[in-house]
């Protein structure tokens, strides 16, 4: 585990491993119809779309910094959109759904470990079907 007192790792070299092929792929494409990094990136990011926001933020020449902080933003609007839905599906059938609050947790504590540059493993937070 790195030393919170020291720089954390560059951003390609700490979550490249993250990243899907399928994802990039979408991406190089979009790139190559002209497509601004920093833009999509931040779109994805509103959408809690985590693996897209990646794609981008791994071809983006923003600052490490700001690619942390919208790579957690995509974790957290995720586990918020979660939240959501499983609020509705609570009143839409009358019981709890309580594995769609804590993978909403488990994206929140992966937001937080991303904004203190800490490593994420491969796998986490998967993404549950919701339809």
């Amino acid at each position: 585990m790195p030393d919170p007192r020291s720089d954390p790792p560059a951003f390609e070299r700490q979550y490249q491993p993250l990243a899907k092929a399928v994802f990039t792929e979408i991406a190089r494409q979009e790139l190559q119809h002209g497509a601004d990094t920093s833009e999509r990136a931040r779109a994805y990011a509103e959408r809690g779309k985590p693996d897209f926001t990646l794609a981008f933020l791994l071809a983006s020449a923003l600052a490490d910094d700001e690619r942390r902080a919208l790579f957690a933003r995509a974790y957290e609007q995720r586990a918020a959109i979660t939240e959501r839905r499983a609020q509705e599906f609570d009143r839409q059938f009358h019981r709890p759904f309580p594995l769609l609050f804590s993978e909403a947790a488990r994206d929140r504590a992966i937001a937080r470990r991303i904004r203190a540059g800490l490593e994420v493993r491969p796998g986490t937070g998967r993404q549950l079907p919701m339809r």
